[in-house]
């Protein structure tokens, strides 16, 4: 058996921390050297070295590369500058004219960029309630070129059925993309439904510590790979050496920051049910989530992220003034746990009436539940609700 070979056949836990570039083989160091180097010499001229230019490749971003093709179960890994340079880039593997189909209630900096940057460049997007497949094939159009998935979707953790869609899209020779930040490989992997590019924002659970700006994508094919890597070397969204550094340190411990935060996120979401003054609860794992049976066939796992609606625009920016545990910031996924107002913040682009008509009320807050005990959190968050009634 390979090497290669031997690694992928490791469970997931294993793999995290056994992915073929844990220990240097130039010095047996327990950690991958930073290459810290714009170039590189070339001994022969006629043997060009692997690497000869960081923005083509650098030995550190390769490992972290090959490390998350590993965990999602694709051909290729490609790292980049954040999470919007990985999902930009991949998407640029279309080409003026097409024509895209996406999550209507999709994080907003993707929102942002397809509705105002790719318009710029002919790309037009249809939005659609994408838990309703019927609406997914009803926008198909002859210049159609690409499904983009987000499931569970931000801020609302609504759920896409990704093996429909997918197979549907394959069926009408779509390029199909899905954003898997909340759930990382730790609890999905789409590439093994058939998706084309799985894409991350790596700033967020892979990193853990919110001490890094990343992002990832996937390749399913040799052939999507080829178009991808092309794109990043030519569009130079590329990943530094240090960065990619940080980001390996933090997916080793990955499993079990998912595991701990995911206990703690459901215990929040059932608290959080039981109160009157609460108007909705947002979770798949809750028992009366809308696709919860289709997120289950889908993920072996519920995440860390919590959205609840507070009742109005005004309680709700009471309630991030009168927390003292959480962050009360931009981003998710950290050992620390983040509150947010995506009204405010990752909705921020998204124009009123459309963030409304689709359910992120001025009133929802999203809670990215981090590593601290679950009981100080609910009783810190206890006390802002009571106190702002």
């Amino acid at each position: 058996m390979s090497k290669k070979d031997r690694d992928a056949s490791y469970k997931f836990d294993t793999k995290l921390l056994h992915f073929g570039a844990e220990i240097d083989e130039g010095t047996g160091a327990s950690s991958v050297p930073i290459y810290q180097a714009s170039t590189f010499h070339h001994h022969d001229i006629f043997a060009p070295p692997v690497h000869d230019y960081s923005r083509s490749g650098n030995p550190t971003r390769q490992a972290l590369e090959d490390y998350i093709a590993l965990l999602e179960g694709g051909v290729r890994g490609f790292a980049y500058s954040s999470g919007m340079a990985a999902i930009s880039s991949a998407l640029m593997i279309l080409s003026a004219g097409d024509h895209i189909i996406a999550t209507e209630d999709v994080y907003g900096g993707s929102y942002r960029l397809l509705s105002t940057i790719l318009t710029r460049m002919n790309i037009e997007t249809t939005f659609v309630d994408m838990t309703d497949l019927d609406q997914v094939k009803a926008a198909y159009r002859s210049n159609t070129k690409a499904v983009f998935m987000e499931t569970p979707s931000n801020p609302t953790l609504r759920i896409t059925d990704v093996a429909g869609v997918t197979a549907w899209a394959q069926e009408k020779g779509l390029i199909t993309l899905l954003d898997n930040t909340f759930m990382t490989p730790y609890y999905q992997r789409p590439i093994e439904q058939g998706v084309d590019i799985v894409l991350h924002s790596a700033t967020k659970f892979l990193g853990g510590h919110s001490d890094v700006l990343a992002g990832l994508a996937v390749a399913r094919t040799e052939a999507i790979a080829n178009e991808l890597k092309k794109l990043q070397n030519g569009l130079g969204t590329v990943l530094g050496a240090q960065e990619s550094w940080l980001l390996m340190r933090g997916m080793k411990t990955l499993g079990a920051r998912m595991a701990h935060s995911e206990q703690s996120a459901a215990k929040l979401a059932a608290w959080l049910t039981n109160r009157s003054d609460i108007d909705a609860v947002y979770y798949p794992g809750l028992m009366d989530h809308p696709g919860r049976e289709i997120h289950e066939s889908q993920s072996t796992g519920y995440g860390a992220v919590v959205s609840f609606d507070v009742g109005s625009g005004e309680r709700a920016k009471q309630v991030l003034n009168a927390v003292k545990l959480p962050l009360v910031a931009v981003s998710l996924g950290a050992v620390e746990s983040i509150l947010s107002y995506p009204a405010m913040m990752s909705h921020a682009a998204m124009p009123q009436d459309f963030r409304l008509d689709r359910g992120i009320t001025d009133g929802l807050l999203r809670f990215s539940v981090g590593l601290e005990d679950i009981d100080d959190l609910i009783a810190d968050l206890d006390q802002a609700l009571a106190a702002n009634r």
